[in-house]
């Protein structure tokens, strides 16, 4: 899956009549009712980030202000809203999403990186404006940067107690009220007291009392704990304290924990309402207290000035050991890979039949998809929404089908579907594109150009300390040399049972990826090509990174080792693009797909898998 991608249940776009007595029907009417909130509050404007207090990528119901606020449903934007003007700020995955689902008439679409919110406030927000922003939603870097650049306009950034969005959003979600799990250790592979004891001696060591997590990812980790406060996402929404004395503090709503949560918990972690964190914060005056920059909000750190405790800026101490999987996650891993590589298999010999009869959709085959993972027994939730773009619509990036957009699948057309699933043993994340009868000469050859990509990677061999921003350029050269790119990253990292987007680990040229790679992460390997209004293409395995022992080496490699397993559609490739080399990756790589996947298959699925992974 693209790094990013939305993946909470889609809000519809409200097209009601305004004039139904609903003064909140339109976006228009929302943006008209934001900007009378903001004079009652005496701002001149207001910052709506796509986060929430985590300041996670992926949020509940409840914080989603900026889909509500404009109707931009991607996962990765900010709007800035002033007296007169109106911006949504997006990167190039979202060029074509924003331009569909956000008015053009009262926002202006701004792209990042080529500029910043803080730099576009610099630019338009009038002189003396006072503009607002919750400090709850971003990081104290962001808050210095917009400040620098507001007050050369004699301009100033101002903190909200009470965020205005929230007062005229009247049917805003409440926060979800579901149970936290125990994560069992037959599944995470290390206890919770062993991982927080872990981190107590590194709190030691850096010279700390305490430190804070917020990362909602990070806090399940630790604690050995899930939930189902995100969707696709099985977080819960919680802060923790950890002292270097082997103490720990879960903050949580209160009616969210049982007993059995509680002894799993054990006597060390003591649980305490949410609502009495930043108490707890106070509490810690003239403590050594290490918050991540990144991945703490604004309000923590300016609570812990006032408080007096001395901060030490650290990457947070889950971070790390969370991506590097252990043999327990390893094993886990790669029998999820197995399962979900035999529902996919069956979909696609489904779709092989179905796909060219005509009468199925976008929507349909997304729907037949999940069908088929539930079957399997295991699946616990989707890891994200399912991205099925047939024709043109799999030219947008990160595309969500609704029903206003559904099309059908039709023959002459490519089919993309990126899709996964959450088990309890692992987390999945595939795309496979398909050729719906007939493929033509330019659609084989952008295929099998992304396929060389993949390939290049796939094989890789690095020394011990490469960054995925030094590998990012194999998977693109061969686009390149035609003068052909994508506008998103090549590979992220993926959780266990968590997050199918996980740090610190990236293949990117930018926004990341200079995270050393380390044996036992986990990323995705997705390069992919995109024709405006005709087809998108992708092709996305994970893979683990391990240690590649050489003889005569002067020093540890490591490669990739692929966990994915379906076929990749034959029909697609152009076989004389391939070297040699390649040819033999892509009959090896189907070789390993029937010996794991053939097993777990029907006689019928079996023999089209025999078929669609027979050597090229």
């Amino acid at each position: 899956m693209l790094e990013s991608c939305a993946k909470w249940p889609m809000l519809a776009r409200n097209t009601a009549n305004p004039r139904n007595g609903n003064p909140m029907s339109t976006h228009e009417d929302r943006l008209k009712a934001l900007r009378a909130q903001l004079k009652r509050q005496a701002l001149d404007g207001f910052v709506v980030p796509l986060t929430d207090e985590h300041l996670s990528e992926y949020v509940g119901a409840y914080a989603q202000r900026l889909a509500w606020l404009t109707g931009f449903l991607g996962s990765a934007g900010s709007a800035v809203v002033l007296p007169e003007d109106a911006a949504i700020f997006t990167d190039g995955r979202y060029t074509l999403q924003v331009r569909d689902q956000v008015d053009g008439t009262h926002w202006q679409y701004v792209g990042v990186p080529q500029t910043s919110v803080a730099a576009w406030l610099g630019e338009h927000a009038p002189g003396g404006a006072r503009i607002g922003y919750d400090p709850w939603l971003h990081t104290r870097r962001w808050v210095e940067e917009a400040t620098r650049a507001l007050a050369k306009k004699g301009a100033s950034l101002v903190p909200v107690e009470s965020n205005p969005v929230d007062a005229v959003w009247d049917d805003r979600p409440a926060p979800s009220a579901a149970k936290l799990v125990p994560h069992e250790e037959r599944f995470a592979g290390k206890t919770s007291a062993t991982k927080r004891s872990e981190i107590g001696e590194w709190m030691k060591a850096e010279g700390v009392d305490a430190t804070v997590l917020t990362a909602l990812d990070s806090i399940a980790w630790a604690f050995n704990i899930r939930g189902a406060d995100v969707s696709r996402t099985p977080v819960a929404l919680a802060y923790a304290l950890l002292y270097a004395d082997g103490r720990a503090e879960l903050f949580v709503a209160p009616e969210k924990i049982d007993a059995d949560v509680r002894a799993h918990l054990g006597n060390a972690v003591t649980v305490r309402d949410r609502a009495e964190f930043t108490a707890a914060l106070r509490d810690l005056a003239g403590e050594t207290v290490a918050v991540d920059p990144e991945r703490a909000v604004a309000a923590i750190f300016e609570t812990l000035d006032k408080a007096g405790a001395i901060i030490k800026p650290l990457r947070d101490p889950a971070v790390l050991p969370k991506a590097i999987k252990n043999a327990t996650e390893i094993a886990g891993h790669k029998a999820a890979q197995a399962r979900d590589g035999a529902a996919l298999s069956r979909f696609l010999h489904w779709l092989a039949v179905e796909g060219p009869r005509g009468g199925q959709t976008e929507l349909s085959v997304s729907d037949k998809l999940q069908s088929f993972r539930e079957q399997t027994g295991a699946l616990v939730d989707l890891s994200f929404d399912t991205i099925s773009g047939s024709g043109p619509n799999g030219a947008i990036v990160h595309y969500k089908a609704s029903e206003a957009t559904n099309r059908p699948v039709e023959t002459g057309t490519l089919l993309l579907v990126d899709s996964g699933g959450q088990y309890r043993d692992g987390t999945t994340d595939i795309t496979r594109t398909m050729a719906i009868g007939t493929p033509t000469a330019e659609m084989k050859r952008h295929f099998t150009l992304v396929l060389k990509g993949h390939i290049a990677l796939a094989s890789a061999t690095f020394p011990a300390g490469t960054r995925g921003n030094q590998l990012d350029v194999l998977a693109r050269q061969y686009l390149w040399a035609q003068g052909l790119d994508y506008a998103h990253g090549t590979g992220h990292g993926v959780g266990s049972f968590l997050s199918v987007h996980e740090g610190p680990q990236r293949i990117a040229t930018f926004g990341g990826g200079d995270e050393p790679l380390q044996a036992g992460m986990i990323l995705s390997n997705e390069p992919g090509y995109y024709k405006t209004g005709a087809y998108g293409i992708r092709i996305e395995n994970l893979v683990l990174v391990v240690e590649k022992p050489i003889e005569g080496a002067e020093k540890p490699f490591l490669g990739f080792e692929t966990l994915s397993h379906a076929p990749i559609d034959r029909a697609l490739i152009d076989v004389d693009l391939l070297s040699a080399a390649e040819r033999a990756w892509v009959d090896a790589y189907h070789q390993r797909t029937i010996e794991i996947v053939g097993p777990q298959l029907d006689e019928a699925d079996r023999a089209w898998l025999l078929a669609a992974c027979a050597p090229l």
